[in-house]
């Protein structure tokens, strides 16, 4: 793990294979007969993020989103699978290569007050990690390079004396990617970074953080419930449903067809800031299944309106649907077909 040599000659940054994380249901109200229960919050996935890429993660709450991303960032360890940076498996990692590993990859939370120590000046909370990663860099290197981020996400830097109480919460969203810059990494996971902010301030930092991708080659893992924000800074994605992949690949295409009858409810849902705009009534009903008993064949039959006797019985298999688009559906075909008789007016996002 020694420079960006070693991850570009395959292109891929990050390669994730038949990756499971199953929480134990320690309840014996859930214990099914003899068999310990879990909740299966990661069910065998697989994906890659090329050098460059701005990858989209969506799914509604529960379906694994956060807990693919704390597995990246080996705050969780994975049931099974593998996680490979640059080559490189994650989970067998010493202490030294787990150090390398965290310099290089950064991660911006969701919520920008939290995130942040009320106790220390913005200056000290940027320059926690280089003091941490970088032994024997100077005072005067240190402040050159919190001074540096901080103009990367347009802020003066004299507010470095300042506390993050002092800031609005687009500012301190800012400080906290700043942060996340400040070792140079080469791979940042964006956890909503902007849901928890005003419209305005939400186009103003989607721009910056596309402009920071440009200058700095980073590339990002981007989770969110706004589909605008995906279609917006992403050029692959995958859809999660109770911690399974429905759709996955190139951003764009899935925007246009959406083919799973999940991924079309999502986009459904959403709301267009066209008043005039009509959208498909969702087609969806029923409760979202427990995360511990889950249904046989197609996690998402028991509420898909295409679901046959095939779908309670056999689980689909990621095929391809398009150059670079997979679905996991037994029925795509179908849609794809209704899909074209239908009026392609009223693009929601």
């Amino acid at each position: 793990m020694n420079g960006n040599k070693e991850c570009s000659e395959s292109g891929a940054l990050l390669e994730v294979a038949k990756l499971k994380k199953y929480f134990p249901a320690d309840s014996k109200l859930f214990s099914i007969g003899k068999d310990k229960a879990f909740v299966k919050a990661v069910d065998d996935i697989s994906f890659t993020v090329k050098r460059g890429d701005v990858f989209g993660v969506v799914g509604e709450s529960g379906c694994g989103k956060t807990t693919v991303l704390k597995m990246l960032l080996k705050m969780l360890e994975p049931t099974d699978g593998t996680m490979l940076f640059c080559g490189k498996n994650i989970c067998a990692m010493n202490k030294q290569e787990t150090k390398i590993f965290r310099s290089r990859v950064a991660t911006v939370m969701q919520d920008p007050f939290g995130s942040l120590s009320p106790r220390m000046q913005v200056k000290d909370i940027i320059a926690e990690p280089l003091q941490i990663h970088r032994k024997g860099i100077s005072k005067k290197e240190v402040q050159e390079r919190v001074d540096e981020v901080l103009s990367f996400v347009k802020m003066d830097p004299s507010m470095g004396s300042n506390y993050p109480h002092e800031f609005s919460g687009g500012q301190r969203q800012r400080i906290a990617i700043a942060r996340a810059l400040s070792l140079k990494p080469d791979l940042v996971l964006l956890d909503e970074p902007v849901s928890a902010l005003d419209v305005s301030v939400q186009a103003q930092l989607m721009n910056e953080l596309m402009d920071i991708r440009e200058s700095m080659h980073v590339t990002y893992v981007v989770v969110a419930h706004n589909l605008a924000v995906i279609r917006f800074m992403c050029n692959r994605m995958m859809v999660l449903y109770l911690g399974k992949i429905m759709e996955y690949g190139d951003c764009e295409e899935i925007f246009e067809k959406r083919l799973h009858p999940y991924t079309k409810a999502l986009f459904n849902a959403a709301l267009s800031p066209d008043p005039y705009v009509r959208r498909e009534k969702s087609a969806i009903s029923g409760d979202l299944p427990s995360p511990i008993n889950l249904p046989a064949g197609c996690r998402f039959h028991t509420r898909c309106p295409y679901a046959k006797d095939r779908c309670a019985k056999e689980e689909p298999q990621l095929e391809y649907c398009g150059e670079d688009h997979l679905i996991v559906c037994h029925h795509w075909r179908d849609i794809q077909s209704d899909e074209l008789k239908t009026d392609k007016e009223g693009s929601l996002v």
